[in-house]
């Protein structure tokens, strides 16, 4: 018998890339139109700005399944390539993401492990950092965002400004951890895993 088709997730790799992008895209138009009502409400309704929020909640949840997705993907694969080695089961490592305060800390663990058995040896210094860069600005903005909120419009005006940089940065960021992963998991791959209906030769005595 043939072993099973296992193939790097590219294809949902690069819908996930794409829907990243489009919710970084989203949220930077709400940001402005919100903006742009609050100082000239006459000049933008609320209804622009309604809409532009509409379209950022719709986008960042397509961008959210996406990813949650690839990355159920990308786990069963590193189970695959490292038996054992990857903590929690397939449905904690969805739900870790989802939960609230949990998925401050335990998701970046998760990653790590399957970014350490997507490959042999030991992912590089610069693997490692840009995961915990990616995760640092990510839990930046989810952090300055209330805070600007409550605050008033001279301060928050700041903290907004601080807030779509981290979000600009957390978005151009996980495009680049899902590039890599990938890719880590699709080196290993193509040179651990049989083809599948190959056969194998038999020896010359």
């Amino acid at each position: 018998m043939s072993a099973p088709t296992v193939k790097a997730p590219w294809p949902l790799a690069r819908c996930a890339q794409a829907a990243v992008a489009a919710a970084v895209a989203a949220d930077v138009h709400r940001a402005v139109t919100a903006r742009a009502h609050l100082l000239h409400p006459r000049d933008t309704p609320l209804s622009e700005s309604g809409r532009a929020s509409m379209v950022y909640v719709y986008l960042m949840t397509a961008a959210v399944v996406l990813f949650l997705v690839w990355f159920a993907r990308c786990r069963r694969n590193a189970e695959l390539l490292s038996p054992g080695t990857v903590r929690g089961s397939a449905v904690w490592a969805v739900l870790a993401w989802l939960i609230p305060v949990v998925n401050f800390w335990v998701p970046r663990g998760l990653l790590l492990d399957v970014q350490r058995a997507s490959g042999p040896g030991t992912p590089g210094r610069r693997d490692r950092v840009l995961v915990n860069a990616w995760w640092a600005t990510w839990v930046g903005h989810a952090l300055v965002v209330p805070v600007g909120t409550r605050l008033g419009q001279g301060t928050s005006l700041v903290l907004l400004l601080v807030a779509e940089a981290l979000y600009l940065a957390a978005g151009a960021l996980a495009i680049a951890v899902i590039q890599r992963i990938t890719a880590r998991q699709a080196t290993a791959l193509t040179a651990t895993l049989p083809v599948p209906g190959a056969v194998d030769l038999p020896r010359l005595s």
